[in-house]
């Protein structure tokens, strides 16, 4: 069934239905008919001559700057070369039909000015598969992410570049063979497409997806860890954390309880000690404060995704219209910061965890670096060093891009979010900690082959899931392949899907 797009109710998991699974959308019958009324009013404005900016203005720093009738139907197209100003290599599919989907929502309000056909032809394309070229660089998040949008734009003309079944084509070449008309660009079209800040958005809640389930996952692995460490398990019973009242502890310790359900060291069979290290009695509290950084995020994003971001806005109520910044990308580029940097932290954990497993003075018995050849063999030592290579990495790019703003357009626009930035960080972010989660899983599975007792019930799915894509680690081989499989594995969250299949689901505490 079609995802229907009214300027409300579009929520994360819509996009990602729409921009990574490629499902339907449709436009709301009266989102149509809102789109239609507010183009009527914007039309009687340019008949009266009523100064417009970026209808019958120019833009920037030539917002006062009046144009003609002649320059009134000839500006978008030059609006539209001009902010096509990227560089780079092209954006990943999901975020382009993510960013498209946004746009029609914000058309939807009524409160664009376009020409209903333009988000008509967003739709179609949306549903037919053409997915604009789109550089992956040059947007300060503010005015819109302007330059990413503006290649989005050019298919609106029959120009530009777009995939159309797996093939980069022409863009007047992809929509004629998906059978596309081509609206072209009239007054206010081209900058009612590119005024939001909808890429950097459709980005966040695409990521914002994938580190719900990487946290999820990060809970699967520290039960992993715990277990094999002989952990004392009383500093995840619920009381505890319902003192303190975090709602993120309180379900990342009914998550690691759910795994280690039925495990042997619940019983007082297995010898434990009184208190243990803060990288492992503190996960709930560090994990489940990544939770809340990352679920307030996800608010923000969806209030973005339901909003106006254009600017102007039109007010066909009130027959008026107003200028302003609901371009700016900052509500979504200053949560999405600490989204990224909760997910760092977390991965710091996770190597802190691995660190105890190879340590044999800190593993609670286990043999050094994991290998029963110690000296002859060096078992996972190697693969510490990975994981600690991509960390440093996360800490560098956990730098916030959002308080660098540098002004532009002849200090007109004097500051900006640098929300694409931000996005782009939390990318490399995300598929840093698939790989740092990998290895700590391979090493806690490793601890697990090497203990004698019955894991919790969540444990022994997630590891008989690993043992299918990494072979116990007997004697030494490269490990490059198993951690490179590691990280693709937490990345495809069949691991999650195992022990949730078993438990039920993680976030139910």
């Amino acid at each position: 069934m079609a995802i229907v797009l009214s300027g409300s109710n579009l929520t994360i998991e819509k996009l990602v239905a729409v921009a990574r699974h490629n499902e339907p959308v449709e436009l709301a019958p009266e989102a149509l008919e809102r789109i239609t009324r507010c183009r009527d009013l914007l039309e009687e404005k340019i008949e009266a001559r009523e100064i417009m900016y970026g209808v019958n203005t120019g833009i920037g720093e030539f917002s006062e700057i009046v144009l003609d009738d002649d320059q009134v139907r000839e500006f978008q197209k030059y609006l539209i070369y001009n902010h096509a100003a990227g560089i780079g290599d092209p954006a990943p599919l999901e975020y382009v039909r993510g960013a498209m989907m946004g746009r029609v929502n914000v058309h939807a309000h009524g409160r664009s000015g376009c020409r209903p056909a333009i988000t008509q032809t967003l739709v179609a394309m949306l549903n037919k598969g053409v997915t604009p070229f789109v550089c992956q660089k040059g947007s300060v998040g503010a005015s819109g992410d302007l330059a990413p949008m503006s290649q989005v734009a050019l298919l609106l003309m029959g120009e530009g570049q777009a995939y159309y079944q797996g093939e980069l084509l022409p863009g007047d070449e992809a929509m004629k063979k998906a059978g596309i008309k081509v609206p072209g660009l009239e007054a206010r079209d081209g900058l009612s497409t590119i005024n939001g800040s909808n890429v950097l958005t459709a980005m966040s809640a695409l990521h914002i997806k994938d580190m719900e389930n990487w946290l999820k996952q990060a809970e699967i692995t520290a039960a992993m860890s715990l277990e094999a460490l002989l952990a004392n398990m009383k500093p995840y019973e619920a009381p505890l954390h319902e003192v303190r009242g975090f709602s993120g502890a309180m379900r990342s310790a009914g998550a690691i309880r759910k795994c280690t359900a039925g495990s042997d060291l619940l019983t007082g069979k297995v010898k434990t000690k009184v208190q243990d290290a803060y990288s492992m009695r503190s996960t709930p509290q560090v994990i489940g404060a990544a939770h809340d950084a990352v679920a307030y995020a996800r608010s923000q994003v969806e209030t973005e995704l339901n909003g106006v971001g254009d600017n102007p806005i039109f007010f066909p109520e009130t027959d008026s219209f107003q200028t302003g910044a609901n371009f700016q990308g900052t509500p979504v580029s200053l949560p999405m910061e600490m989204a990224g940097q909760a997910i760092t932290i977390v991965s710091v954990l996770s190597e802190r965890r691995l660190n105890r497993l190879l340590n044999p003075a800190l593993s609670a018995g286990l043999p050094p670096f994991l290998t029963k050849g110690a000296g002859m063999f060096s078992g996972m030592m190697l693969s510490q060093y990975t994981a600690d290579s991509l960390i440093v990495e996360q800490r560098i790019l956990s730098t916030p891009a959002s308080v660098a703003s540098i002004p532009a357009a002849a200090d007109q626009e004097d500051f900006v979010s640098m929300g694409m930035n931000t996005a782009l960080k939390n990318e490399q972010i995300i598929d840093n900690a698939y790989g740092v989660l990998g290895i700590e899983m391979m090493g806690a599975a490793q601890g697990l082959n090497l203990r004698e007792f019955n894991p919790g019930k969540g444990v022994k799915a997630a590891w008989d899931c690993i043992r299918k894509t990494v072979d116990y680690l007997d004697v030494d081989r490269s490990l490059a392949p198993d951690h490179t499989a590691m990280k693709a594995l937490v990345k495809s969250c069949d691991v999650l899907k195992a022990v949730e299949n078993v438990v039920g689901d993680l976030k139910e505490s």
